[in-house]
């Protein structure tokens, strides 16, 4: 009988956790720089923060699906803020999530709610509730009407891809706004905005109570966001996704592993991925797996790639995480090339 040796536990135990010292001057980079030498969801955050910064300084083509109600909880400035100072290239974002965006950058608020308010008194003051966030269904229904508005300024002899639509909504936000927020500020970063669902949102809404009232044709063209995207995947010669949530977002970007073939480039796959996300995996359905099951099942990151998955509300996760790429990311900007998008009825991408 032939005894298989056992491996040296040696080859296994190098990397030993540390304590977190409580230590007042820190940063909040400086605090997730501990944060490395812990364990489980404070050790993944931190690699997140690093992730981020390698792919800035690896001049990567940063995805960011995002989805939920971030903007009503808080979060608009922070991706704001990301946006203008270049840390990201391609959004992809829900339809709620930018018109909650519109909705704010309109002048209006989202409000905090009470534990003794009941649905019945909120629906009965028509103001609607999404978890313990508030919002006024009248000021809703004037943004709805905004967006009318400005889709009978557009061309209604031909559609227009969601991509397309977004960085024109952008600019005329942009003239009236007093505080940037998604859309203004990818307006005015040049940086494009897919939404596979803005049929789930008041956006839309406000589209077809145009249509039906004025009789206004607008249209939306889905198969050119998939080909404008298609081909940003295919020029970039490295990439990364930072998944906020899951669901249609986060969807439509993986996609792009497969759209490449239309353009006859096969896919790479990502070298980089961050996800946020409080999701599990379940079997069956996998829009809310982790980035390391379906991702590299699916070749949807490289060989090799470097990769966390942050199980955290991203609204603590975000307000920690780009706080300390404010106070670490500038060195890595210096050199970073950004792709160079032409915003016309097709995307089109010049070298850097």
């Amino acid at each position: 009988m032939v005894t298989q040796r056992r491996p040296r536990p040696s080859k296994y135990l190098t990397a030993p956790t540390k304590p977190v010292q409580v230590d007042r001057d820190r940063s909040v980079a400086g605090l997730l720089e501990k944060m490395e030498s812990t364990g489980f969801g404070g050790r993944q955050l931190a690699e997140a923060h690093r992730i981020w910064l390698d792919m800035l300084g690896d001049n990567t083509t940063i995805f960011v699906a995002a989805s939920g109600a971030l903007i009503p909880a808080g979060m608009r400035r922070l991706l704001a803020w990301v946006i203008k100072n270049r840390f990201v290239d391609v959004l992809v974002c829900s339809g709620a999530l930018l018109f909650h965006d519109l909705h704010e950058t309109l002048g209006r608020q989202h409000y905090q709610s009470h534990p003794n308010m009941t649905d019945a008194e909120l629906e009965a003051s028509q103001i609607g509730r999404m978890l313990d966030v508030l919002a006024s269904e009248e000021e809703y229904r004037e943004a709805e009407e905004w967006v009318g508005g400005f889709v009978h300024q557009l061309d209604q002899t031909r559609p227009y891809a969601t991509r397309e639509f977004l960085h024109l909504l952008g600019r005329e936000l942009a003239e009236i706004a007093t505080d940037d927020g998604v859309l203004t500020s990818a307006y005015k970063a040049r940086v494009p905005i897919f939404c596979p669902s803005i049929a789930d949102s008041s956006i839309t809404i406000g589209i077809a109570a145009a249509r039906f009232e004025k009789k206004n044709n607008f249209l939306f063209d889905l198969a050119q966001d998939v080909l404008d995207l298609a081909q940003i995947a295919a020029r970039a010669r490295v990439s990364g996704v930072i998944n906020i949530g899951g669901g249609t977002s986060r969807s439509f970007l993986h996609q792009t592993e497969v759209s490449t073939q239309i353009v006859k480039t096969p896919a790479r796959g990502h070298k980089y991925a961050i996800q946020i996300s409080t999701d599990a995996p379940h079997p069956g359905g996998r829009t809310s797996g982790t980035v390391s099951d379906e991702t590299l099942i699916y070749g949807k990151l490289a060989r090799g790639a470097t990769a966390a998955y942050v199980n955290c509300d991203a609204t603590i996760a975000l307000p920690i995480l780009i706080t300390a790429l404010s106070q670490t990311g500038a060195k890595y900007l210096k050199g970073r090339k950004r792709p160079n998008f032409i915003f016309a009825r097709e995307l089109t991408i010049e070298a850097p």
